[in-house]
């Protein structure tokens, strides 16, 4: 089965950290950038960090500097590194790529999302 798998959200005081991964069944190593995107409680999804295939990164400015992202190609697998997380920060965070199908060909597809609670 084609798919997306996220992991590691939690809850987490304010300043604290949390990890979270993305596994896909297959490779992600298509020519398209990998996504992290995240959606607030009665607010529309919003991308938070991208990294291309050969690891090029871009973020928004709300997670610049506290969040990095990362890939491991060999695992299938994209991380997000959350630091110094505030209570603005609380969402559903959701991986978004390209994953490889048995036929050959890509498939874009959104994970079902780890939720990230930040206390104050």
């Amino acid at each position: 089965q084609v798919q997306l798998v996220e992991s590691g959200g939690g809850l987490v005081q304010a300043g604290g950290s949390l990890r979270l991964s993305c596994v896909a069944s297959l490779s992600i190593r298509s020519p398209n950038a990998v996504g992290w995107y995240r959606q607030a409680p009665g607010k529309q999804r919003e991308l938070a960090a991208t990294i291309t295939r050969t690891g090029s990164t871009n973020y928004a400015d709300s997670v610049k500097g506290r969040f990095t992202i990362s890939r491991d190609n060999a695992k299938n697998t994209v991380y997000l590194q959350m630091n110094g997380l505030k209570p603005e920060d609380t969402a559903v965070y959701y991986c978004n790529a390209d994953v490889l199908t048995t036929g050959g060909s890509y498939l874009r597809l959104w994970g079902q999302g780890t939720l990230v609670t930040v206390s104050s």
